[in-house]
């Protein structure tokens, strides 16, 4: 499948899937602190953004994702890109590296990781809403986005700090998330937890959110006990989508994944880190 998708910077290549009914654009607050040390290449999802609609073909629709992101992959000749997700995105970054199709793993609040039934029927009420929601307020988003208390009704569930959202981003998530509704049903329809193993040798890297109100904190316990391999971080003064909230931070903790050499033990650090990484 051919994905929109952007790419920028130099090194390393580094693949930036983002989360379930938002876009590429996700991740444009990190960008410039990316592109000095990583060939970064930030990706539409099927069904999102730019992309073509999801077509699942009676696969599972987790399975057609990940299945077209290495397809994708294939295309640009990516063997084994360091991939970072948000979300969705993060789950799908860590499909590929059960694939053995990354060379690390940076996930951020990723999807998969529920203790019980209701945790994951809370999520898909939370996606409802915000779906219902944004139909009723279409007619009014241009002028809800271009306030700091508008940008709090349509993100305050997603994103800590919706003040440092720009106008212009917070009418184009909320437009593109309205228009991603059939994948999101889809995805949501056939929403299955994380099982996959990732090889020992590639370094993953899990950070949560401090103030994620769609999929808890607590989920993380169950990241680490199904990835006990993994580092784990805690994002400070974050919600579910982090990359606005603290760009500096989050860029930094998606270096660091993109970089670190593997350990034998893995401890888990909870000090923001006050500078990046060297590439």
């Amino acid at each position: 499948m051919a994905l929109a998708y952007s790419r920028a910077g130099s090194g390393p290549p580094l693949v930036l899937l983002h989360g379930i009914g938002h876009r590429r654009q996700a991740w444009d607050a990190v960008l410039d602190r990316l592109t000095p040390h990583r060939d970064v290449i930030a990706i539409d999802l099927p069904g999102h953004g730019e992309s073509p609609p999801l077509d699942t073909a009676g696969r599972p629709a987790i399975g057609a994702l990940a299945e077209d992101l290495t397809g994708f992959l294939d295309q640009l000749g990516l063997d084994r890109p360091h991939v970072a997700g948000n979300s969705l995105g993060g789950r799908l970054a860590l499909e590929a590296g059960a694939l053995g199709r990354a060379a690390s793993v940076t996930a951020l609040s990723p999807a998969g990781f529920w203790r019980s039934e209701r945790e994951l029927g809370y999520a898909k009420t939370v996606f409802r809403t915000m779906e219902t929601l944004g139909a009723r307020l279409e007619p009014v988003a241009p002028r809800l986005a271009g306030s700091t208390a508008g940008r709090a009704v349509l993100y305050a569930t997603v994103v800590h700090r919706p003040s440092r959202m720009s106008p212009e981003q917070a009418l184009g998530d909320m437009r593109a998330f309205m228009a991603a509704s059939p994948a999101l049903n889809a995805i949501l329809a056939e929403a299955s937890p994380f099982e996959g193993e990732i090889p020992a040798g590639v370094p993953v890297t899990i950070a949560w959110g401090s103030h994620d109100r769609l999929l808890p904190r607590r989920q993380a316990l169950v990241a680490r006990a199904r990835l006990p391999q993994a580092r784990f971080v805690r994002l400070a003064g974050c919600g579910h989508a982090p990359m606005t909230d603290d760009p500096a931070l989050v860029a930094g903790i998606l270096l660091r994944g993109s970089s670190r050499p593997l350990r034998p033990e893995v401890s888990e650090p909870t000090r923001r880190p006050d500078v990046a990484p060297s590439p």
